[in-house]
């Protein structure tokens, strides 16, 4: 080898491309691949809608006009603005981490206020009536039995059921809070059926070296046995195994939402409910029934999670005699 060789130069070190920075900074705040997904859709739908301008050359005008555009041109709704809007501020301030002054002056839409669409006892019955496929009919009587939503129904892990004092609990709910809500009677033995199911499926997963289930955080590192345990498995599993869009592990997920809402919107229709029904109409009649009753609204908002009772108080405004009821003239 001649002394008058050169040493290699160092191979660069690419940096990472902008989509794949925000996908890591949302995983390393445990955003939900829900989230992940449509922030990295918001941001870029942005980025192509100014030529695919890098967004640290743009500025407050250029926010504002593709969130203008989103209301004028494609019509979205206030809250589908404002999803757009916290995508494009997590770019900013948590990926790029630039701190301009704009970034707080930035018009959001002003959400419109909507009363819930409540579900008579009668057509809650209805509505039953016309589920045809057994889970389909224990998760939607659990939503209305429970209150809860949709996912946190079906990211239910068998040791959050609680027979004995009646309990579930819910774990991780909207703004990632723990709560506490009734388990109905009615429902008892049919979940704890459904249970049995589970962990029958979970020993012949295992017994082919499968019998995994995804964990939130760094549960799985912490507990390295955790992901293969019972007590951690969805009490309502898919029926077969699917890979993980992040890690690409093949596991048993939990039933697709929107299995669910097909089920709800086929027994309406089957019923003959001219009201919207989805899967969160139930919580809504839920919270309506229970008031109706006579509970405390105090005791709904812990059962629902609200953090503020005046998110509860909206159920009064449905109620026939509720905060604001009074009787009309015509029928005095």
């Amino acid at each position: 080898m001649s002394n008058n060789a050169q040493p290699s130069e160092k191979t660069a070190v690419t940096p990472p491309r902008l989509l794949d920075q925000v996908r890591d900074r949302l995983r390393l705040k445990h955003y939900s691949l829900r989230t992940e997904q449509a922030y990295v859709g918001w941001i870029k739908r942005y980025i192509i809608f100014h030529g695919k301008r890098h967004p640290a050359e743009m500025g407050k005008t250029e926010l504002e006009s593709f969130l203008t555009s989103l209301a004028v041109d494609r019509n979205v709704s206030a809250s589908t603005q404002t999803q757009a809007l916290s995508a494009l501020l997590f770019l900013y301030k948590d990926v790029l981490e630039l701190e301009f002054p704009w970034l707080d002056d930035v018009a959001r839409a002003k959400k419109p206020v909507r009363l819930p669409t409540v579900l008579t006892a009668d057509e809650v019955k209805r509505l039953f009536k016309y589920l045809d496929d057994p889970l389909m009919d224990l998760i939607v009587r659990l939503l209305y039995g429970t209150g809860m939503r949709l996912l946190e129904c079906l990211r239910l892990r068998m040791k959050d059921v609680e027979f004995t004092r009646r309990e579930i609990v819910v774990r991780e709910g909207k703004g990632n809070k723990d709560r506490v809500t009734m388990l109905p009677d009615s429902l008892a033995d049919r979940l704890r059926a459904q249970m049995e199911f589970v962990k029958g499926q979970h020993a012949q997963d295992l017994a082919v070296n499968r019998g995994e289930v995804w964990l939130p955080d760094a549960l799985s590192a912490k507990y390295p046995n955790a992901p293969k345990a019972l007590a951690w498995q969805y009490v309502f599993p898919a029926a077969g195994f699917s890979v993980d869009p992040r890690s690409g592990a093949v596991r048993r997920h939990h039933v697709d939402d929107k299995r669910v809402q097909r089920a709800v919107k086929h027994a309406a229709g089957q019923a003959g409910l001219v009201k919207l029904v989805t899967p969160h109409t139930l919580r809504h009649s839920f919270a309506t029934h229970l008031l109706e009753a006579g509970y405390d609204i105090r005791t709904v908002q812990e059962l629902l999670g609200h953090s503020d009772v005046s998110t509860t108080m909206i159920y009064t405004h449905v109620l026939n005699k509720g905060g604001r009821g009074v009787t009309s003239p015509l029928d005095r």
